[in-house]
């Protein structure tokens, strides 16, 4: 019924009866791996005694062998020696060898020599070895010097072409005067002296060989090494040693480059050296073989085990699947307090503490209710905008007064308000937000926002990170939201009154000399060209004179409403004071000011008014300039073309005037 869950769980190692099962496999593993490793070990100490004492006995047992051989050889040779005598007769010396032929089931042939060393006759006998000089041989001068019986080192027969030796005795007379040699050829291949080393057995790859102390092979089961020298096959340490006269055993690299054991006997009588080699990993195989089988049955033990290890540890944690349940309840409200009947002093210990916890999560629980209560009623009653927000940035309570000011749904997403906040200062508020977020500062914003009715509202918003008493944890944000459209437009009819003209809507002297000062600002750093006009009007006394203040007014209106339609929508004008005007005419040459200063003065000139059936009009006398890299201030281009002004009225008013840099001097306004 519940087998899928329990085998996923058991898989997948979720569950604290898998874990605990994982534990105590990879325990059992860890052991039986220091079991194995240490029966290795020690095993392998064992093993490489015995098979170094194995070795030792062998490699001493072939020699004594070899050694019995070679002198039962020498002995037959001697006996030989002292049965024929001094003599070097040919014929007579044939027929004694004849006589002994059953010494040819140890020797290949026989030769006999006398004092000078030449070969008086040979059994078998061979064409051409009668008569044969062999005084510089190695054998003959060895038993010439030593007088006493010598083995050869190995070389090659002349008749069958197989590797051969000879044992050789001195020929003596009574006074032990030396009179010749006498000489047994051994066949290495069939002679009988290496019988036993043919039937030794040293596991598969275990081997035996022979070597003369010189270092010349003997016998090896590769027969192509036969009679080469072991300096040409591979360095060997050990059997160097043994070259020298030295017996034992020790460990050392094979040709083939593995690790074998050796040992090594010496052979006296023949000065030969006996050794056996035994690959380490041949060595080692039957150890090998005992470490696999107990392998195999701690496997065997574990995967029985292992269902066993699987139903105690479920009897074990049967009380913790009794506390999962009655948490489980208490959370979904069938119970209130842990009652498990179990011996266990830890999960006694878990269950009481649980259960305080629990009782004073009911109690904060109750009170945080009322706080909850508490804190609805006072949102929801203030007339202030407010709002609550979480670090993700989303907003998620808004009270009544907020939800009213933006004219927004109670169930509205939350989110939908951002959607509303002006193009022009929704990135800006964003990225405020984002900044709040990462950092925990104030979000202090003034931006617009258009209501569902189209309405624009301008809003001051301030959010703050609210953090907990204890521990330094913030839980979100809180905002407060005021409607401050009405000081906004307040604001802006101030700043709108203190640069304009009251009479004429126009700039008056401070709006303009703000402008100007911005114009000449972009000049220097852009080298944008623009223009500035200053005019003021002609014959415009009589009009306040005899018609008043009311018709100077109405006149000042109409000029100022012809001069506002005559410039561009770019440009600038401004009624400065009395009857002064000033334009300032941005990105614009000298050329096109005149054109349009001309066009002013055409325009301005039909301008009329009328009082008691008389009809009243002014001109202008304008003067025209444009900033230059020599001005240092603004002043010194208003100077310029107030002196232009000046000008045109000297020449009889109603005319324009242009002023350069050039053609002006500062010092004429004085004059």
């Amino acid at each position: 019924m519940r087998l899928a869950p329990l085998v996923s769980k058991l898989v997948t190692f979720r569950s604290l009866q898998g874990r605990l099962l994982l534990g105590l496999s990879c325990a059992l593993v860890i052991l039986a791996g220091a079991v194995l490793g240490m029966a290795w070990q020690v095993g392998k100490g064992m093993v490489h005694e015995t098979n170094m004492a194995h070795l030792r006995y062998e490699a001493t047992l072939l020699a004594d062998e070899i050694t019995q051989q070679v002198e039962q050889r020498i002995d037959a040779l001697e006996r030989l020696s002292g049965a024929i005598g001094l003599s070097n007769d040919s014929a007579w010396l044939g027929h004694e060898l004849q006589k002994n032929d059953a010494l040819l089931s140890w020797f290949d042939g026989l030769v006999i020599s006398n004092e000078q060393g030449v070969i008086v006759t040979d059994w078998p006998s061979v064409v051409g070895r009668i008569g044969l000089e062999v005084s510089e041989s190695e054998y003959y001068e060895m038993v010439r010097g030593v007088r006493q019986p010598y083995v050869s080192e190995p070389f090659i027969g002349r008749a069958r072409g197989v590797p051969l030796v000879i044992i050789s005795v001195p020929r003596l007379d009574e006074e032990g005067r030396f009179a010749g040699v006498i000489g047994g050829m051994v066949s290495l291949d069939s002679g009988g002296l290496f019988n036993r080393l043919n039937t030794i057995r040293l596991g598969r790859e275990g081997y035996a060989a022979v070597v003369t102390s010189n270092g010349k092979v003997l016998y090896h089961p590769d027969h192509q090494l036969v009679n080469k020298h072991v300096d040409e096959i591979q360095p060997n340490p050990l059997l160097d040693l043994a070259l020298d006269g030295w017996q034992g055993e020790g460990v050392t690299e094979l040709a083939d480059g593995r690790t074998s054991l050796q040992a090594y006997a010496q052979v006296w009588p023949a000065d030969w050296v006996v050794g056996l080699f035994l690959p380490a990993n041949q060595a080692y195989l039957p150890l090998s073989g005992f470490i696999y089988k107990l392998f195999g049955i701690w496997v065997v033990l574990a995967l029985m085990i292992m269902p066993l290890l699987w139903w105690l540890l479920a009897r074990i944690l049967k009380p913790l699947e009794h506390l999962e349940t009655q948490i489980g309840e208490v959370g979904v409200g069938q119970r209130t307090r842990l009652d498990l009947a179990t011996n266990m002093q830890e999960l006694q210990q878990v269950a009481e503490t649980f259960n305080r916890v629990e009782n004073e999560r009911q109690q904060l629980f109750g009170h945080l209710q009322e706080r909850e209560a508490f804190l609805d009623s006072v949102l929801s009653a203030t007339p202030q905008g407010m709002f609550v927000a979480n670090f993700g940035g989303i907003i998620t309570y808004m009270n009544p007064a907020l939800l009213h000011m933006l004219a927004i749904e109670a169930d509205a997403q939350a989110d939908v308000w951002i959607h509303q906040i002006h193009p022009d200062d929704r990135e800006g508020a964003k990225d405020m937000w984002a900044h709040s977020l990462k950092t925990g500062n104030d979000f202090v914003r003034q931006l617009r926002f258009i209501r569902s009715d189209k309405e624009t509202l301008w809003l001051d918003v301030h959010a703050r990170v609210v953090m907990l008493s204890k521990g330094g944890h913030s839980l979100g944000l809180v905002g407060v939201v005021k409607d401050i459209t009405e000081r906004r437009q307040q604001e802006a009819l101030q700043r709108w009154e203190a640069e304009h003209d009251p009479l004429t809507g126009l700039l008056n002297r401070r709006g303009f000399d703000r402008r100007l000062e911005e114009a000449f600002a972009d000049y220097q750093k852009t080298s944008t060209p623009s223009a500035l006009l200053l005019f003021d009007l002609d014959h415009f006394k009589p009009i306040n004179d005899e018609g008043g203040h009311a018709l100077g007014d109405e006149m000042l209106r109409r000029i100022a409403q012809v001069v506002a339609w005559e410039v561009r929508r770019s440009d600038h004008v401004a009624r400065q004071g009395g009857d002064e005007f000033g334009v300032l005419l941005p990105s614009c040459t000298l050329g096109q000011a005149q054109t349009i200063a001309e066009s002013l003065r055409q325009a301005v000139s039909e301008v009329s008014v009328t009082h008691e059936g008389k009809e009243y009009t002014v001109t202008l006398s304008l003067g025209v300039t444009t900033f230059d890299e020599s001005d240092e201030t603004v002043e010194s281009a208003l100077s310029r073309a107030d002196a232009a002004s000046y000008e045109a009225k000297g020449q009889g008013r109603d005319g324009v005037v242009v002023k350069l840099p050039s053609e002006f001097d500062p010092m004429a306004l004085f004059d």
